[in-house]
This record gives C-alpha cells, structure tokens and sequence, in this order.
C-alpha cells in the first residue's frame, strides 16, 4: 500500500519538485540528489501525514526543507565553524551561474534569475513557489508554515526588490 502511494506521489509530483529544487541550486545533479532525499523522507513519513494540507504542499514544504538543509550544510563547510544560516536574510547563492535551461532562456528571464539571486531566501522561496510553481498564496503559507500576509508582505518585497535591481541592471520593468 505504502508503496503505491510512493509512486503515485513520485508520478504526480517528481517533475514539479525536481524544477522547484533546480530553481533554488541551479545544479541539476544537486537537485536530483535533493530530489531522492526529498522521497526518501516521504517514504519515511507518509505514515505521518495527517492530510491537513494538499499532498503537493507537504511534498514542497519537505523539498523546502530539504534544500534549506543543503544550503546550511554547505554554508557550515565553507566557513568551517557552526553558525546558524540566516534563512530569512542570507541570500541563496549557488555554486553554478544558472539552471539547466539557461541556455535556451530569454535574455528578460536570464536577467530575472539573475536578480534573484540577489534577493534573500525568503523572497526567492516566494517568488520561485508562486511564479515558477504555480502555487497559491494559501498553498505557499502552508508549505513555508507562514500566514497568508506573510507570504504576501514577503511577495511585494521581493518584487519591489526584484523590480530594483532590474532597474539599476538598465532593465524596465512593467508591472
């Protein structure tokens, strides 16, 4: 039974996932490790799912986690001491300039990823969810386990941000 539902969820929502964490490392073998552990947590807690939320918000919200746990793990190893990464200030930087389809992308969206890069994790966490993903703003605050305004304030600050550096890029921005 346990399996079924594994492969169900795999089937459903592997693609999704796999373009949520790309989006966030911009490293596709990063981003298919993530995406492995990502099911092997829901392997490991599926007996646990109260059904509170949508499958596909508790799978993000799992993906959230994991990749925060990733970008911790390595911002420890680089600075080689124990300090708490600063999700909701540290920017998300990743060791590779874009994600797979960087090539192939407009020059407006190569610039917008660009620029989001330059925002903190909450606001690309936001952006890459609602813009990128589809979800809404009642699907984003349950997987980021925020309230609605929340998930909103932090929206049009990362647009506000976004529309900023896009600016100052030479780029103008429409609403």
């Amino acid at each position: 039974m346990k399996e079924s539902i594994f492969h169900r969820l795999y089937d459903e929502y592997h693609q999704d996932v796999f373009q949520f964490l790309i989006y966030l490392v911009k490293n596709r073998s990063v981003a298919e490790d993530l995406s492995q552990e990502v099911y092997i947590r829901v392997l490991r807690a599926y007996d646990k799912f109260e059904g509170k939320s949508s499958e596909k918000t508790w799978l993000f919200s799992i993906a959230k986690n994991v990749a925060i746990d990733y970008f911790r793990k390595n911002n420890v190893r680089e600075r080689h001491t124990f300090d708490a990464f600063e999700w909701e200030s540290e920017q998300l930087v990743s060791p590779v300039h874009t994600p797979e389809q960087f090539v192939e992308m407009s020059e407006d969206m190569r610039q917008l990823l660009e620029a989001l890069e330059l925002c903190t994790g909450d606001q690309k966490m936001v952006i890459v969810m609602r813009y990128f993903q589809d979800l809404s703003i009642g699907e984003t605050a349950e997987v980021l386990g925020w309230t609605e305004s929340k998930v909103k304030t932090t929206q049009h600050r990362a647009i506000k941000a976004l529309r900023g550096i896009l600016e100052q890029n030479g780029k103008e921005v429409n609403s």
